[in-house]
């Protein structure tokens, strides 16, 4: 096959997603303008603004992402934020539109302005709530979890996990330091990050996750694993920083946290989705627990939940995971559920305890209706398992 014949293969098979989601996004739209501007009859400036607002919309989305891995922090960030709180505005326009269409279809009497100012009365104030909470402090979660075999002297253990920061264009240096000094101040023994801290390059960040460090004032110090987000901008450079800020990062690994005696597993994995950017480093929990020490309780890190399926021959008395925001905004929480065994919160599967975090940033849209952030503490006790 002639080399200008295989170019043009690639780059049509590259180019076809990209348009695929650009058509997809203007048809919806077009049915956006269609039940909002049109629909109402609007006039004059209020029809060429409502008009411009949506035309624009279909390229702000990939605007926004564009900017924030290719131009310089300084100019890509606020477009990038711009083109992400538009997303979810877009979001919230098209659910009110939709649920008030079905309600038309069943038979509501709503006429085309009252469906329009249906529509803006839901997704307004929508927009705003979820603004604020993504925006403001998290969330304290307080779990007591039973470890069986758990010593006396590491009963009462607290560990603070913090996940799916997401530090980038949306989320910055200072945004991090509260969250950092949200951690500290609850006094814990060790700090656990599982997965997703940035969404960007270690040239582009490394000074907005500085802040990082401070977990590292824990007694027992601070661990990370890599989520999916840290593979899509350097999975390894990501490691290298993030340890050099101090904090031990479990790539496929162990250690022993000893106290009072007493002896504990901590191990971390792997995103599910790193050996696809290098096949050496693909998750894998035998590695991670490969030495460890027999009957000594066992803890696993990793980003995904649905992690546990494979974790689940290893005797792991906990695992604490994030990747799911809770859903993040209304009305994503039902669809995670198709792709993790858990969305939120303690749950069992395959006989392996999970909690999942919700997060303690956000991912695109600074937004959250619904799943508030969080930052978790948990407190390590002794007793059954609750499998």
């Amino acid at each position: 096959m002639a080399p200008t014949v295989r170019t043009s293969r690639l780059l049509l098979a590259l180019l076809f997603p990209v348009l695929l989601v650009l058509g997809l996004l203007g048809l919806l739209h077009h049915y956006l303008w269609l039940r909002l501007v049109q629909g109402p009859g609007l006039q004059g400036l209020a029809w060429a603004a409502g008009t411009g607002l949506f035309a624009a919309g279909v390229l702000t989305v990939p605007v926004a992402f564009a900017a924030s891995r290719l131009l310089p922090r300084r100019v890509g960030s606020p477009l990038a934020f711009g083109g992400f709180l538009w997303m979810g505005a877009f979001s919230f326009l098209l659910v009110g539109t939709a649920g008030l269409d079905l309600m038309r279809w069943a038979g509501a009497p709503l006429s085309p302005a009252g469906h329009a100012a249906g529509v803006l009365a839901f997704a307004v104030p929508s927009l705003l709530w979820a603004y604020r909470t993504a925006r403001g402090p998290a969330v304290v979660e307080r779990v007591a979890v039973p470890i069986p075999g758990l010593g006396p002297g590491l009963q009462g253990l607290k560990v603070v996990q913090l996940s799916d920061i997401h530090v980038g264009p949306t989320v910055d240096r200072a945004h991090l330091q509260r969250m950092v000094d949200q951690a500290l101040a609850l006094g814990p023994d060790l700090v656990v990050v599982t997965g997703d801290l940035v969404d960007g390059s270690v040239a582009q960040l490394r000074d907005e996750v500085a802040p990082l460090a401070g977990l590292c004032r824990a007694p027992l110090g601070a661990c990370f694993v890599t989520g999916n987000h840290e593979y899509y901008s350097g999975g390894r450079a990501w490691e290298a920083e993030v340890a050099r800020l101090g904090l031990r990062v479990l790539h496929n690994a162990h250690v022993v946290l000893e106290r009072g005696g007493d002896r504990l597993v901590l191990a971390g994995v792997t995103d599910l989705e790193a050996g696809r950017f290098f096949p050496e480093d693909a998750c894998r929990p035998d590695l991670a627990f490969a030495g460890a020490p027999a009957g000594v309780p066992r803890v696993l890190l990793a980003h995904q939940p649905r992690v546990a399926h494979l974790a689940s021959p290893y005797n792991v008395a906990l695992q604490l995971s994030g990747h799911t925001h809770g859903g993040q905004f209304f009305p994503w929480m039902f669809f995670v559920k198709l792709q993790q065994p858990v969305v939120r919160g303690l749950a069992v599967v395959e006989g392996v305890p999970v909690y999942t975090h919700r997060g303690t940033g956000h991912w695109g849209p600074p937004l959250r209706l619904g799943p508030t952030p969080e930052v978790t503490l948990l407190t390590l006790g002794p007793g059954p398992s609750p499998r």
